[in-house]
Formats: C-alpha cells, sequence, structure tokens
C-alpha cells in the first residue's frame, strides 16, 4: 500500500551536543549564525527608522542621541569629533552580494511563502509524500521569482539614481579657494557655491548672495511639490563676505542648531561670529533639493548633509494602508487553514480504522514502512499520523498560493485604467487622474465618509478682491435704483474706470465708483490707511517682466489684497530686507522695515511694524474673530456696524479679513524689540517666547475695516456632491472660514438645501458644548432618525445590489429619508472640546446622524483629529480630499486621500493615494473606477476561492476509496500548473475589464454604489457560498466518472481504466467546468475575455 521509503535516524544528534558544552567552547547560539546576524541587523534597521520617525514630529534617532548641534565653518577637524554624515546618500537596499539572502528572508516573513516553504519540505520526505516536491516548488518558486525580480529592477534603478547624484559637481571653498569636487565629497561646515538653476547639494545657511539686498529666489517642487518661487535672505552682517574666496575661507561662524528633523518649514538656530550672536529661521536655510532660481550665484555654510538634510529625512516610509478585503483575507486564510487541520485530522482517523480493520491484510503485496511496527495497532497508528502530514502536502492547494499574485496583478492594471482614463483629464491643469498606489482600487468602491477641504478644494483658489468695509461704511455693493436693495452685478452694471492708473490690471473688476474718488482724494484717512495696510502688509515678492510688475505670494488671498491695492494706486514696487517701497499715486513712500510678526495657522493673522516719517506704526491684518479679541476698547459703533458688514458678507459666500493698526511709542518699541531678539535667539521653546512677545504688542488695535474676497466654485460641484450624497457617502467640509461663509458655500453647493434644519454648536465651554449637542441629539430622535430605530433593532438596511428601478430605490431609502433633513455645523473653538471623553461620544451619535457636517474655524491639526475619530469609532471607510499643505495630515489620515493640484502647490497631491485636477472628477473616481474595482474584486475571489476547493477536494473525495492513503487524483505535473497555467488568466480577465452596468449608467444611477457600504459582494457569507459550490462541484467532476469506469471491461477483457487514465478525466472534466462558470460569471466580454477562456480550454 505504501512504497518503502529510506530509513531515517532521527536521534543522531543527541549525546553530542551535550558532550560539546564542556571546556572552554562556547556552544553557537542561533545568534552567531548568519540567519541570526541578518535578523538581528533587521530588526536594528526597523528600530532605528523607528525611533527616528515614530510621530511624524522632530524626533532624533535614539541611535544618535543628537538634541542640538554645533558647527564651526570651515574647520572640518572641529566638526569631524561629532561624527555627523557626510553627503554619500544610498537609497538602495541590496548590494551584489546581499541582494539574494536579504530579499529571500524578506519574501519568507510573509506567512503565505513560510507556509509553502514548509510544505516544500514535507514533500521531500518519502515517507509521508506522495507528491513530488515539484508541485509546490514551481509556483513558489515562480511567485519568488517574480517578486525578486521587481525587487531587483527597483534597487536597480536606486542604485542609478544614487550614482547620479552623488556625483554631481559640487564647488566648495578649500584653504582660501574655490575648488570642484562631487556632491558625496562635501560635508558639514563646508562653505559651498551654489549657482543659478542648479540643485542645492546640501541644507545650508546661506552667507552671500549676487543680489545686492542679500536676497535669493528657491523654487521648492522637489521638497514639496510648490512651483512659485519662495525668498530666502542672508544676515546684513554675513552679506559683505560676498564671492570673495579669501573671506568666505576665513569665515570662522560658530552655529548651534536644531538636531536633524523632518520638519520642512522650521529651522532655529545662533550664528556666533566677530562676538555677536545673531538669531537663525528658516528664512535664512536653503534646503536640499531646491533649485536657485534669479540668483546668479550664492555661498552658504552646509548644516545638514546625506541623510540628516530635511529631504531624506522626509523621505521616509509612508504609513502602509490595508483595504478591508485585505484585512477580510487574511482572517478567511487562517479559516482555510484550520480546514485544512480539520480534513487531515479526519483523513487521519479514517486511515486508522481502515488500517486496523482491512490494511493490514494487504501487507503481502504492498506491505509497510519499515519504520511502522509490526503490531497491527501499533502500525496503523503511526501510519494514521503519517498520513495526518500527507494530506497536509496533499490538500495544500486549498491554500492558493498565487491568490496574493494575481490580486497584486488586478490591482495594479486597474490603477493603469484609472491613470489612462480621459474622462478624468484636466484640460487646465495639463494633467489626468493618477492611482499614486496600487493597494487600495477596490477601498475606492467602498467609501462611507468623505472630508473635504473647501477653498481650492470646492472652490477655485483664485481670489478677486469684491467688497470692503471701511470706517464702518460698506463699499463694493450694487443697488437697484428703483428698490434701493442690494443686487447681484450683471451684464448692465457700470465697472468702474481705473485707466487713470497706469499701473492697473485690466482684469480687475469694481462697480463703486465711491471708494476709487476717495481713494484718488487722500482726504479720507481711513481709506488711505486701508489701502495702506493692503500694500505693506505682506510677504509678496515683486518682480518685474516686460515692464510690468509681477506679484509672487505665497497664498492667493496676498497676491489678490496686494493686486487690489494696486489697482487704487497704491502701488507695492520693492521689499528689501529692511524696507518697503509703495508708490502712492505716482509719489513714492520708503518704509523702514522693523519687524514682521509671521501668519500661522494657530495665530491666524499677520502684522508688520513699520517706520516712516519719524512714525512706528504696526499694520495688522487677520481672521475677524481673532483681530476683534485684539480690539482697543471703544469705537462700538464702527465694531458693531464692521461686524454686520462681515456677516453679510460672509453670507455672500466670500471670504473675509479684518484690518486693524496701532502706533506705538518709539521707546516702548525699542524695549520690546530687545525682549523680542532675546527670545529668537533663545534655543530653548523659541516659538512660545516669541508667541508671548506677540502678543504683548499685539493689543489695542484700532480697527480699520474688513475686506471681502470671491472665491467661486468649481465647475461641476454641485452636482458631483448630490452624486456622492445620493450614493450613500456623508459629507463633511472642514474650512479653517468663519461660519457664515462656510454655511453659504454649504447651500451653493449642494451639501446643504431648504429643507434641511441645519443646527449649529458655537460653544466656548465644554458643558455648553455638551448641552447644544444633547439638544440636537433630542431633535434628531423627534425626527424620528431612522439610526436609533437602527441600532435599537439590529437590522441592516435592505438594499438592492443591481437594479434600475427608481421605484425599488426611493423604497428602499424612505427609511433615511428623515436623515436627510438634518446637517450639523460646529465651529473650531467648539471642537476643541469635542475630543473630551465626556463629550466625544455625543458628538459622534450627533455627527454620523446627519447627512451632512460641516466643521468651520479648523486647524490643520483639528482636520486630521475628526478623520481619525469617525475611523476609529465608526469602523467606516474614509476618504479625505484637499489641495493645500494644510490638507496634508488630514489625507494621511483617512483611509483613502486624494490630492487635488490646485493654486497653493502639489504638496497635497504628493502625500496623497489619488490625485486628480478638479473635484467634479471625484464622482467618477468613486463611482465608476471604485464601483468597477470593488465588483471587479469581489467577483474574481469568489471565483477563485471556487476552482480552488473544486480542484482540491477531488483529493478528499478519492480518500474514501484509496484506503485514506494520500494518493493524489492527478497527475502532480497537472497539480503544479492548475492555477498557473489553465484557470490563471480567464480570471485575471473579470478581474480587470469586467463591468455589471456602463460608466454613464454608473453616473446616473449612483444607489449602485450601495452594496460596497456593506460589503454585500464579497464577505464571510460569500466566501461560505463559494466554498460550498466548489464542494458541490468536486463531487458531481469526480463521482460521475468514477461511477462510469469503476470496474468496467473491455471487450477483450482489459480493464478500461487505471488511475492515470481516471485522474487524466476529471482534469479534463475540471477544466472545462470551471472554465464554464468563468463564462457564465462574465458580465462584458472583451477580445482578451475570449482568448484567456478559449487559451485556457486549448491548453
Amino acid at each position: 500500500r505504501r512504497a518503502s521509503g529510506d530509513d531515517t535516524d532521527v536521534e543522531r544528534s543527541g549525546e553530542p551536543s551535550v558532550r560539546r558544552r564542556s571546556g572552554n567552547r562556547r556552544k553557537k547560539s542561533f545568534t552567531d549564525t548568519f540567519w541570526g546576524k541578518l535578523l538581528f541587523w533587521k530588526a536594528w534597521r526597523r528600530n532605528k527608522y523607528y525611533n527616528r520617525n515614530k510621530s511624524g514630529a522632530a524626533t532624533p534617532s535614539k541611535c544618535t542621541k543628537e538634541t542640538e548641534r554645533k558647527i564651526k565653518a570651515n574647520d572640518r577637524q572641529f566638526n569631524s569629533q561629532f561624527k555627523y554624515a557626510n553627503n554619500y546618500i544610498k537609497t538602495s537596499k541590496y548590494s551584489f552580494i546581499t541582494f539574494l539572502p536579504l530579499n529571500l528572508f524578506e519574501q519568507f516573513q510573509r506567512l503565505a511563502n513560510f507556509y509553502f516553504l514548509c510544505l516544500m519540505v514535507l514533500q521531500m520526505i518519502n515517507v509521508i509524500s506522495s507528491l513530488t516536491p515539484i508541485t509546490t516548488a514551481v509556483p513558489l518558486i515562480g511567485v519568488l521569482c517574480l517578486t525578486a525580480l521587481k525587487d531587483a529592477y527597483d534597487d536597480f534603478q536606486r542604485h542609478a539614481s544614487d550614482s547620479q547624484v552623488n556625483n554631481r559637481k559640487a564647488y566648495a571653498i578649500h584653504e582660501g579657494k574655490l575648488q570642484e569636487g562631487r556632491w558625496s565629497h562635501v560635508r558639514v561646515g563646508d562653505i559651498i557655491r551654489m549657482q543659478s538653476d542648479e540643485f542645492v547639494a546640501a541644507d545650508v545657511l546661506l552667507l552671500s548672495t549676487s543680489e545686492p539686498s542679500g536676497l535669493c529666489f528657491i523654487e521648492t517642487a522637489e521638497l514639496d511639490g510648490e512651483t512659485n518661487l519662495k525668498s530666502r535672505q542672508c544676515l546684513q552682517e554675513t552679506s559683505v563676505l560676498g564671492q570673495d574666496e579669501a573671506l568666505l575661507g576665513s569665515f570662522d561662524g560658530e552655529i548651534v542648531c536644531e538636531a536633524p528633523n523632518n520638519l520642512l518649514n522650521k529651522f532655529e538656530g545662533t550664528l556666533l561670529w566677530n562676538g555677536n550672536r545673531y538669531s537663525l529661521d528658516n528664512e535664512k536655510i536653503v534646503l536640499r533639493g531646491c533649485v536657485l532660481r534669479n540668483t546668479d550665484w550664492c555661498y552658504g555654510v552646509v548644516i545638514f548633509a546625506g541623510k540628516d538634510t530635511k529631504l531624506m529625512q522626509n523621505s521616509g516610509k509612508t504609513k502602509f494602508k490595508r483595504t478591508s478585503i485585505d484585512k477580510l483575507l487574511n482572517f478567511l486564510i487562517l479559516g482555510i487553514v484550520f480546514f485544512l487541520i480539520s480534513i487531515c485530522l479526519f483523513c487521519m482517523v479514517a486511515c486508522g480504522v481502515w488500517e486496523t480493520i482491512t490494511g493490514r491484510y494487504f501487507q503481502v503485496y504492498l506491505p509497510w514502512d519499515s519504520i511502522v511496527p509490526s503490531n497491527p495497532i501499533s502500525g496503523a497508528t503511526v501510519i494514521s499520523l503519517l498520513v495526518f502530514f500527507s494530506y497536509a502536502i496533499v490538500l495544500n492547494t486549498v491554500v492558493p498560493i498565487s491568490l496574493y499574485v494575481s490580486v497584486e496583478c488586478i490591482r495594479l492594471m486597474q490603477s493603469f485604467l484609472i491613470n489612462w482614463d480621459e474622462e478624468m483629464y484636466c484640460e487646465k491643469r495639463k494633467m489626468y487622474a493618477k492611482a499614486r498606489t496600487t493597494t487600495l482600487n477596490e477601498e475606492l468602491g467602498q467609501i462611507q465618509y468623505i472630508f473635504s477641504d473647501k477653498t481650492g478644494t470646492l472652490t477655485q483658489n483664485i481670489m478677486t478682491f469684491h467688497k470692503c468695509s471701511i470706517g464702518g461704511k460698506s463699499y463694493g455693493e450694487i443697488f437697484d435704483r428703483r428698490t434701493g436693495e442690494v443686487i447681484e452685478p450683471n451684464e448692465f452694471s457700470s465697472r468702474v474706470d481705473f485707466s487713470f492708473n497706469a499701473d492697473y490690471e485690466p482684469d480687475f473688476v469694481f462697480y463703486d465708483q465711491g471708494l476709487v474718488d476717495l481713494a484718488k482724494s487722500q482726504k479720507n484717512e481711513d481709506v488711505t490707511t486701508f489701502f495702506k495696510i493692503l500694500a505693506l502688509c505682506h510677504t509678496v515678492m515683486p518682480a518685474e517682466r516686460d515692464g510690468r510688475i509681477l506679484y509672487q505670494a505665497q497664498s492667493p488671498d496676498e497676491a489678490a489684497l496686494v493686486s487690489a491695492a494696486r489697482n487704487f494706486g497704491f502701488v507695492f514696487r520693492e521689499r528689501t530686507p529692511y524696507s518697503i517701497t509703495i508708490e502712492v499715486f505716482g509719489e513714492k513712500e520708503v518704509y523702514e522695515l522693523l519687524c514682521i510678526l509671521d501668519f500661522n495657522n494657530v495665530r491666524k493673522r499677520m502684522s508688520v511694524i513699520l517706520k516712516h516719517g519719524g512714525k512706528i506704526r504696526l499694520y495688522c491684518k487677520g481672521a475677524d474673530n481673532i483681530v476683534y479679541d485684539r480690539l482697543r476698547k471703544g469705537d462700538n459703533d464702527l465694531k458693531r456696524l464692521t461686524q454686520d458688514h462681515l456677516n453679510r458678507f460672509a453670507g455672500d459666500g466670500l471670504r473675509t479679513l479684518c484690518l486693524a493698526v496701532k502706533d506705538l511709542d518709539e521707546e516702548y518699541f525699542n524695549s520690546w524689540k530687545a525682549r523680542h531678539h532675546e527670545a529668537a535667539v533663545s534655543m530653548e521653546n523659541r516659538e512660545d517666547k516669541l508667541e508671548t512677545i506677540y502678543e504683548e504688542i499685539e493689543n489695542d488695535l484700532r480697527l480699520v475695516g474688513a475686506t471681502a474676497i470671491e472665491d467661486k466654485l468649481q465647475d461641476g460641484v454641485p452636482q458631483t456632491i448630490a452624486n456622492l450624497i445620493a450614493a450613500g457617502m456623508k459629507m463633511w467640509v472642514l474650512t479653517g472660514d468663519k461660519q457664515e461663509t462656510a454655511i453659504n458655500i454649504g447651500y451653493s453647493c449642494q451639501i446643504l438645501s431648504d429643507e434641511m434644519e441645519v443646527m449649529i454648536v458655537d460653544g466656548h465651554t465644554v458643558d455648553e458644548v455638551n448641552k447644544q449637542l444633547q439638544k440636537c441629539r433630542d431633535t434628531l430622535m423627534l425626527g424620528g432618525h431612522p439610526m436609533a430605530q437602527h441600532n435599537n433593532n439590529g437590522h441592516a438596511p435592505n438594499i438592492s445590489i443591481i437594479t434600475f428601478s427608481e421605484t425599488d430605490y426611493k423604497q428602499n431609502d424612505n427609511e433615511e429619508d428623515t436623515s436627510q433633513l438634518f446637517a450639523l455645523v460646529i465651529n473650531g473653538h467648539s471642537l476643541v472640546h469635542v475630543f473630551h471623553p465626556q463629550v466625544e461620544k455625543m458628538f459622534l451619535e450627533v455627527s454620523t446622524m446627519c447627512r451632512s457636517v460641516i466643521c468651520c474655524r479648523v486647524t490643520p491639526l483639528q482636520k486630521a483629529l475628526v478623520v481619525e475619530l469617525i475611523k476609529k469609532n465608526k469602523k467606516a471607510v474614509t476618504l479625505a480630499i484637499g489641495d493645500g499643505a494644510n490638507d496634508v495630515s488630514m489625507i494621511k489620515a483617512a483611509h483613502i486621500g486624494i490630492g487635488i493640484s490646485g493654486e497653493e502647490g502639489n504638496q497635497a497631491m504628493l502625500a496623497s493615494d489619488y490625485s486628480i485636477g478638479q473635484f467634479s472628477f471625484l464622482q467618477r473616481l468613486l463611482l465608476v473606477h471604485g464601483r468597477w474595482s470593488y465588483y471587479r474584486m469581489c467577483k474574481f475571489l469568489r471565483y477563485f476561492f471556487y476552482k480552488n476547493f473544486a480542484f482540491t477536494i477531488c483529493h478528499f473525495w478519492y480518500a474514501f476509496f484509496c484506503g485514506f492513503s494520500a494518493q493524489t487524483v492527478f497527475d502532480p505535473m497537472f497539480i503544479a500548473v492548475y492555477n498557473l497555467f489553465y484557470t490563471s488568466m480567464p480570471v485575471l480577465a473579470i478581474g480587470v475589464f469586467d463591468q455589471d452596468v456602463s460608466d454613464k449608467n454608473s453616473i446616473i444611477y449612483p444607489q449602485l454604489y450601495t452594496p460596497g457600504h456593506h460589503n454585500l459582494l464579497f464577505n464571510q457569507q460569500e466566501f461560505l457560498k463559494s466554498a460550498l459550490y466548489g464542494f458541490y462541484t468536486s463531487c458531481i467532476i469526480f463521482l460521475i466518472p468514477y461511477g462510469t469506469y469503476h470496474d468496467e471491461l473491455t471487450n477483450k477483457g482489459h480493464v478500461l481504466a487505471d488511475h492515470l487514465f481516471l485522474g487524466s478525466v476529471v482534469a479534463t472534466v475540471l477544466v472545462i467546468v470551471v472554465t464554464a462558470q468563468v463564462c457564465l460569471d462574465t458580465s462584458y466580454w472583451t477580445p482578451f475575455n475570449h482568448i484567456t477562456i478559449w487559451g485556457s480550454l486549448a491548453s
């Protein structure tokens, strides 16, 4: 019954190992072996990376324990004692020698690969294996080779890139002379020369530039994706070094700065030179990867080199995202393994029974192996134990080795289909949609919550100065002559003629001649001050092209305000490190720049302190709530009128800012400036100290007025949002705008409707917020919200998977109609208290009952926290979409991150999983490609498990006819290539090309998207159906041929069929049946489907 195998000595390694312990020789431990060292090295590498970037903050590695950096310029001997990284970079993982062991080690960390390796080892033991190792080796080696080839190609590309970068030319000062070298030769403390249109070799402190003012211009697209030029400025004291090689070679400044970190927009340090200490910040640093523009040359001291540069610190691994189907697959694979063990146990017991009762009588022509005891009971026990492992080998194909490879191939092809979609080509940006990851496609078909930024995402982010309020009077509105009511501009509205101004912009449109007359007369102090604030309080850089001034701004808002001042006759002309020059109706005015109090997302305001005509004045602009909190007492009528105007502007969907001024006493300012300098050069808590200093001077402000900027909706936004909501997705808008502006935009883009009840939460304390949320909850409960009923009865909604009947959908959706009547609006100051444990649960309950939620006045951190809150507590698939750097944290926090190429650069796009040119493409990405990808993947998986069970369980049925001896039905070669050749290509065609409805119908009927919300197309129940169907199929295709040929004889008395003939018949029927099932499952036929199906049958 079983062929004799070679005897195996299993007790050969017992005593000698004990004897070796005597004497001085130490037993060789696992960590002394090659694999042990490799494992230790891998763990060390992972720990090193984790320590460097586990929180996403500027955290130095524990391996270096560097808390601050000390550098002496032009002193390599001093700097070498700290063992700073050199400028040689290595992003490759392997070398020619280490590739094979390291790659195999990484691949066998995957459970599936390791499982099949163990099976292959078992198949080499003749006493338990009825299959040759080739049946497992062929598919396993195929998978390993494909993965290794991909890894090798990727690493070859990294080697080539490293070589190209390391061998770029660099020019450094050595021994008082400029010498040519390579980037890899640059060291910390070296002074290097940078030239126009060239990449910067390392992170450097700027010393001198070709510009008289010490400015240089850089492009940071390599770092943050932003293509607009930024300015950097060296210290006035070091700018005198110029390009004199002797002076630069003798420069001996000492720099103390922060340790290497990944924060691109933050730097703190001090320079000690000639007995003076100077504050260093981000404006004096040029980072590796930047390109020098519009500047002939500049020199700088290298602060961070190689792997310590901010570019390399940000090139670490991104967070790995897994789809819900991936998680389900891992669970199902474990279930299949337990199922396999159960069948093996059953066969083991059955074999023991058969051997005891019947098998011992077959020893005459099929003797037991030599290791089996001759006693019948003992022999049967040993054989049954061996059979357990034998069936583990025979039935191993029930665990699909090719599943993960097939899934990755399908995802890759689906990504190509997204990238090639002409319907998602943005003419304005000249870009297609792009899948920046290939692992999340089917997750696009299961989105339940969409978190969207407003500015630049829903709107165009092209700002135009529309209205304003000055001294309590509103300007820019058009009134009907008959009724006196405010009306919208139309083709008959008369536009202001700005031709009196030689610097005006022909595209600028304004409708209030009265404001222009006041500005020209310069008799109204408030109007003059208003436009001077616009022309002076900013960080815009002027550039001249073809005799015209062009403004390069870091945000569209700033550009719009400076352009407005220009058109009204207050022209911003020039900026130096120490002055700002404007031209007021042809008369030049030069203001001494004393200090800039920068804008950021926390301060939400910006101030400049200028001196002109012997007077020192602070000019401030910022969010209305921030500025109002810092106004002087009194002026109540002015404050009230301006607030009314602000509310009216916001109600029109306009973006608002408040403007204010403050006159400063020179003695007080000098005292404040000294404290400011002390805080600026501090190496501990510099930001906190500066914030305290800023708060001290930014108070008792005098209100001047307010601006209102229009930012129009993008094309197709309302229809897109309506379709997404109809598809069952909940829409959240997270914006920094004020409440009235956000609500107005909500109505414009159909997030809010007139039928909805909008509930507002704006409390300032935990108790206030909690009470408001409880009131909202009571309102929802009185409205008969179905969520409460659903929570009570636990029944999932009855959803039709595929139908075009509008009546059916209305019936299914009637239960949710009442939930469409509520929306929640919450302010940023209230959102702070939402994350309190006492309030969090109530907020979740209320917000998830509403169809739409708008969070206004939120910071970037709050955006990410809101996404994490829903993601963690609701177990829902989330999507975040944005266009700016302030959306990056939100995009990374969500399951799916979508970046839009916007006016503020490409930073959001670079951090995203998918990028699109405009918001309206989101409906095609989700309703067409997302739904198709989910539908195709689910159909692929159902069929894949079906065909594997139909194939594998044939061995189980055969066990009843071969004494549970682990004999296989099929030829070993057929077993090896069944999943590789016979059945792989047709099912791949389904996974890539199949579609149940066309792309147009997918958008016309957005309700078709809903099955993905409830995992209806592939879940544990669907898997069980596929497995049982495979069971049934295997039973039919085995038993019918077996019954047909069993004990049959030919006319000449020969046996009609032997074992090989039976296996061939069953295999042929199997391939035909599973291929026919593919044909029945295919909804959309392409030439590729025909080729793969007929090719499979022909093979």
